[in-house]
């Protein structure tokens, strides 16, 4: 059925999964504070609004994917939460703080709205392809109806638990991520120093007991994975700022929760320094490069 689709924050994510909604034959009403943004929703078949407000005005599915928390929690409580129709579905696909997605999932129920947190595992490449990973944090029976909403945009969905669960499940998906991309890094610095080719590393380890996504996927070293950022100088793909930024929620998370992780915190702090370096818009697969010692060969960004 063909539906009417609110698409707020149309970045590196946000402009891929707004095509594959148009895609699927759905009416996107695009808006994001970038003309560059616009202009590329349009020419995938997006009608580029200006404002959140006409955007959410007639959605039957409002989608947003913005930075950070305190974005999040404005654009809700100022410019979605009464602009839109009740009879709205509410998906908040950003990456931010439990108690953020709670707070606003409290702001919706209140006004009547059925609202999800539904962060996604995958990056552009998925989120070109429409094969992203979504984990939901909603109230039971309004799964499916998600599930249906997200469906051209993904190729698994997951209700994790209530509001707040699927952010919950992120935070710790990309510290697992974090951690198994600094330890397949320093492997591929030290096989290096012992004289070990790490394409032939990347062979034996791709079928053997190290293996992860890491390896298999999104191996750090150019040529094994063809569609890894490393085959293009790490441009592209998951920012290390963006790494940084979910390391830092895991951390806050586990300081609230009293949960010890140790991996963990070493992991933020690595990507800490990488950052401050001065290379956050590098894909994070690039901190082997740090690990290294060759960052004068990796352009800053």
């Amino acid at each position: 059925m063909t539906q009417t689709i609110a698409f707020i924050g149309l970045g590196n994510m946000g402009g891929g999964m707004a095509a594959n909604q148009a895609k699927a034959g759905h009416t996107v009403l695009a808006f994001d504070l970038s003309k560059d943004a616009l202009d590329r929703a349009a020419s995938h078949g997006c009608t580029p609004v200006a404002s959140v407000a006409e955007a959410v005005k007639d959605a039957d599915v409002v989608i947003t994917m913005l930075p950070a928390g305190p974005h999040v929690l404005k654009v809700y409580s100022e410019q979605i939460i009464g602009a839109a129709p009740t009879s709205a579905l509410l998906l908040d696909c950003s990456t931010i703080d439990v108690d953020t997605a709670r707070k606003v999932a409290g702001l919706a129920k209140d006004a009547g709205y059925a609202f999800a947190d539904a962060p996604v595992s995958g990056g552009t490449m998925a989120a070109d392809a429409g094969t992203l990973a979504f984990m939901v944090g909603c109230d039971e029976p309004e799964f499916a109806r998600i599930e249906a909403a997200l469906e051209p945009m993904s190729r698994a969905t997951f209700r994790a638990g209530d509001h707040g669960a699927g952010q919950a499940a992120k935070i710790c998906n990309n510290m697992i991520l974090g951690i198994t991309m600094l330890g397949t890094c320093e492997a591929i610095g030290l096989a290096e120093k012992l004289g070990l080719d790490p394409v032939k590393m990347f062979d034996i380890v791709a079928k053997s007991s190290g293996q992860s996504w890491s390896t298999t996927t999104y191996y750090p070293w150019p040529g094994p994975v063809p569609t890894a950022p490393s085959n293009r100088n790490y441009d592209g793909g998951f920012a290390a700022a963006m790494m940084l930024k979910d390391l830092k929620l895991a951390q806050d998370a586990a300081a609230k929760s009293g949960a010890s992780t140790p991996l963990g915190a070493q992991t933020e702090a690595l990507f800490q320094m990488f950052n401050g370096l001065g290379y956050g818009g590098r894909d994070f697969s690039a901190i082997l490069q740090m690990l290294r010692g060759k960052l004068d060969e990796l352009p800053k960004g």
